[in-house]
């Protein structure tokens, strides 16, 4: 479920506790939990709405300042759904990228991770390159790193996210930049 940057300041601050979608099946659900850029959201329901069943109040707790500009964001087609949710916490990835200080067991169980996403690539070895090529070119278009390493924009993007669940990339608005983890992982690993 993607939000847009001013609603994620607003369900930081409190005041977006609610969404609405069109989908032609749920992507997240009742229980979950959702990660986003101001932490982690607790799914506390999902369930099917007529838009008739639509209040004043459920537009402003969705973050719009009428039902036609609520109305007007959703997609044409598909099943509605509202989405009840609220802020549970931090990202835990957050703390695990600023944690530079890692032990020889921590390095080998990290170095083994990235091997055997190596070893399930289609493509061969990547995970070196990808973190030496966003060292080189922080805060570059995801588009135009593909390109250089002869790659799939979404397959790429989906590569990285993996180096992200590990601690070593975050996102910027706009590319990427290794974390201080990742950074001190790659340098630990040149020097080797």
């Amino acid at each position: 479920m993607l939000l847009p940057a001013d609603v994620r300041k607003r369900i930081a601050a409190g005041e977006v506790t609610l969404a609405f979608r069109r989908w032609r099946r749920p992507t997240v659900k009742a229980g979950g939990t959702l990660r986003t850029p101001v932490g982690v959201l607790a799914i506390d329901a999902v369930d099917v709405i007529e838009l008739e069943a639509i209040t004043e109040a459920d537009v402003a707790r969705a973050g719009y300042r009428s039902r036609e500009a609520l109305l007007a964001a959703l997609r044409p087609e598909g099943t509605l759904y509202r989405i009840a949710f609220r802020l549970a916490g931090p990202d835990p990835r957050a703390a695990l990228r600023e944690r530079t200080d890692m032990s020889q067991a921590e390095r080998e169980e990290l170095e083994r991770r990235l091997a055997r996403l190596d070893a399930a690539s289609r493509t061969g070895p990547w995970t070196r390159s990808v973190l030496e090529l966003i060292a080189e070119r922080p805060a570059t278009l995801a588009a135009d790193l593909a390109d250089e390493l002869d790659r799939e924009k979404p397959a790429f993007k989906r590569d990285v996210r993996k180096l992200k669940e590990l601690g070593l990339t975050e996102s910027l608005e706009r590319g990427y930049r290794l974390s201080p983890r990742g950074r001190g992982f790659l340098s630990a690993s040149r020097a080797r």
